[in-house]
């Protein structure tokens, strides 16, 4: 049977890929993790892990066992947070992972909602883009992933919060622009990763080429904003991104002739099925589907 720091030195081999700066993060040289990662193996049966790649990676055995692994060592915390609960040294903490886009007006509108109404818990919030973010809430390094969908999987809860309308932001007149015509005007987009930069692509008819030139990749929304104000041309922002009224001016609502339909996303909730904190979380969820309504005739845009 493993023990409970073989499984540590798995886990952390699995999510580096290669031996010396897994055994740096363990705080162990580098030939104390490849024994202890050996004996493992030997314990277990099978190889975890395939060392004729490069970088590293699973076997087919090892990619089944480390979802347990990371259930077992799960477990082994909430057993360290009921003992500190019991003796009274016990703080609730809930790490949150939300994308960019959705982070730059949620938390500033939400955050003292949540404190008021969780007052001994301590929150720690991450911006991550969609693919570390889904790494992340997986792999049990966050109890709360806030993202735009669709996204499912067998060991966790995903809970839809609202849809929200993906919008053109543009010094063209009017206040809605044809789909069609948005190929006329030159776009600015996210860098890779982010999911509304794809959702861009698709709703805009764009190909992901690097070499064309209207291919700018702007680390912000507030960036790309201030581009389209000194360069014209357009980029895309969520229904409910906070501006100045100079600058709600000129957000135009993307209109489909032929459906009848404005383009949009649906921001969902992810958390683990098995988390003690459902309390805490069920308050922070249940604060921003009331803080945000939807709106009719969106089609959803799949992020990926």
């Amino acid at each position: 049977m493993l023990s409970l720091v073989q499984m540590t030195y798995l886990i952390a081999l699995d999510e580096i890929r290669n031996y010396q700066r897994a055994a740096d993060a363990c705080h162990i040289t580098q030939p104390t993790l490849s024994m202890q990662v050996k004996k493992a193996e030997e314990s277990l049966g099978h190889l975890v892990f395939d060392r004729s790649r490069n970088p590293l990676e699973l076997t087919p055995y090892g990619q089944q066992l480390m979802p347990i692994l990371r259930d077992i060592l799960h477990e082994y915390e909430r057993i360290e947070e009921l003992n500190k609960m019991t003796s009274g040294h016990f703080q609730e903490r809930i790490k949150i992972g939300i994308i960019p886009t959705i982070a730059i007006y949620l938390i500033p509108e939400l955050y003292s909602t949540w404190i008021k109404e969780n007052p001994e818990v301590k929150f720690e919030i991450s911006e991550l883009r969609t693919v570390e973010l889904i790494q992340a809430i997986e792999s049990k390094k966050i109890d709360l992933a806030i993202f735009a969908g669709p996204y499912s999987h067998d060991r966790l809860s995903t809970i839809p919060l609202y849809n929200e309308e993906i919008l053109a932001y543009s010094h063209v007149e009017g206040k809605r622009i044809e789909r069609e015509k948005l190929n006329q005007l030159n776009p600015w987009l996210l860098s890779s990763g982010n999911c509304l930069r794809n959702q861009m692509i698709k709703v805009c008819n764009l190909t992901d080429d690097p070499e064309q030139e209207w291919n700018y990749q702007g680390s912000s929304i507030d960036l790309l904003i201030k581009l389209v104000d000194q360069n014209n041309g357009y980029t895309l922002v969520p229904q409910f991104l906070p501006l100045p009224d100079h600058q709600k001016e000129h957000l135009k609502h993307i209109y489909d002739k032929d459906s009848d339909t404005f383009p949009g996303r649906s921001v969902i909730a992810v958390a683990s099925n098995r988390n003690n904190k459902w309390s805490s979380i069920e308050k922070i969820v249940r604060s921003i589907q009331l803080k945000y309504s939807n709106r009719d005739k969106l089609e959803i845009i799949n992020w990926k």
